[in-house]
C-alpha cells in the first residue's frame, strides 16, 4: 500500500517560543452580547482574536433574558447590554465586578422599511394610514422598544398607532418582523440596516436624538468573568481605536 508523504512544517527557535508564549496566554471568555450589537461584535471578536490570540464565544439575545439567565448562574464572563440599567444591577446585587462597567457605545434608533422610497426622511410616513403594522421592540425589556415608544408619543402618534403595533421580543425579532415585510414599518437599531454609513437596502428615518432618553449601551465583567484574561483584554480592547472604528461604522457613537 503506498505511503502518502506530507511537506515537512520546519519551525525556527523564535517562531516556536512565539507559538508557545500565544498559547499559554491565549484565553476564552463567553460574551452576552446584545441583539443589536450581533454585525459589528461579531467583526470586533474576528479581530480580538487575531490580534490577542485570546477568543471571544459570542451568545446573542435580549438583554433581560441574560440578565435572568445570569441570576440563575449561567457562565458568562461578559454582558454587553443594550440599556446601562442592567449592568448597573448586576454590579449592586454582586453578579458583576462594578469597576469594570464602562460605556461601550450609544445607540441611534431607526424608522425603517425594507422597501425603498417608503420611509420620508422625517418620518412623515408615521402619521399616514395606508400602513397596517409596525414593528416595535417591547418597551419593557427592550431599550430600543422604549425609545421608540418616547419617539411616538413626542410626535403625539402613540394612540394612533397603538392597534398596528406589532411587538418583538427584542430588537434582533423586530428587525425580521420589517426585514420580512410582516410590518411595512420597524422601528429597528441603525446599526441593524447601515453599514460604513449607508444604507443597506430600503428606506429609513434616523430618529434625532433629542426624541428619546440616550440609549447607553454598558459593558460589564461578570463574577464569573472576573480574573479571566480574555475577559479583561476584551474590555480594553473594546475602548481601542480598531474597535471604536467598527463601531461608529454601524451608527454608534459614545
Amino acid at each position: 500500500m503506498p505511503a502518502f508523504l506530507f511537506p515537512r512544517r520546519v519551525f525556527t527557535p523564535i517562531a516556536l517560543a512565539a507559538a508557545a508564549l500565544t498559547s499559554a496566554h491565549a484565553d476564552t471568555v463567553t460574551v452576552a452580547v446584545a441583539s443589536n450589537f450581533t454585525a459589528p461584535m461579531q467583526k470586533i471578536a474576528a479581530a480580538f482574536a487575531q490580534d490577542t490570540g485570546h477568543q471571544a464565544e459570542l451568545s446573542f439575545g435580549a438583554t433581560g433574558k441574560f440578565y435572568a439567565q445570569i441570576r440563575n448562574g449561567a457562565p458568562f464572563g461578559i454582558l454587553l447590554a443594550a440599556d446601562s440599567a442592567t449592568p448597573e444591577k448586576i454590579a449592586s446585587e454582586g453578579l458583576g465586578v462594578g469597576a469594570t462597567r464602562f460605556t461601550y457605545a450609544i445607540g441611534q434608533l431607526a424608522l425603517w422599511s425594507k422597501q425603498p422610497g417608503y420611509v420620508d426622511a422625517e418620518g412623515k410616513v408615521l402619521a399616514k394610514t395606508d400602513w397596517r403594522h409596525i414593528a416595535i421592540a417591547n418597551p419593557r425589556l427592550a431599550p430600543y422598544g422604549a425609545a421608540a415608544m418616547q419617539t411616538l408619543e413626542k410626535l403625539g402618534l402613540a394612540d394612533q398607532v397603538q392597534a398596528r403595533i406589532v411587538q418583538g421580543e427584542n430588537i434582533g425579532q423586530t428587525y425580521q418582523f420589517a426585514a420580512s415585510g410582516n410590518s411595512e414599518l420597524g422601528f429597528v437599531a441603525l446599526s441593524q440596516v447601515t453599514e460604513n454609513g449607508r444604507l443597506r437596502e430600503g428606506s429609513a428615518w434616523v430618529v434625532p436624538a433629542a426624541m428619546h432618553d440616550p440609549i447607553r449601551q454598558d459593558a460589564i465583567v461578570l463574577k464569573s468573568g472576573e480574573g479571566n484574561a480574555a475577559a479583561a483584554a476584551l474590555m480594553n480592547y473594546l475602548r481601542g481605536e480598531k474597535a471604536r472604528a467598527i463601531i461608529t461604522s454601524y451608527g454608534y457613537s459614545f
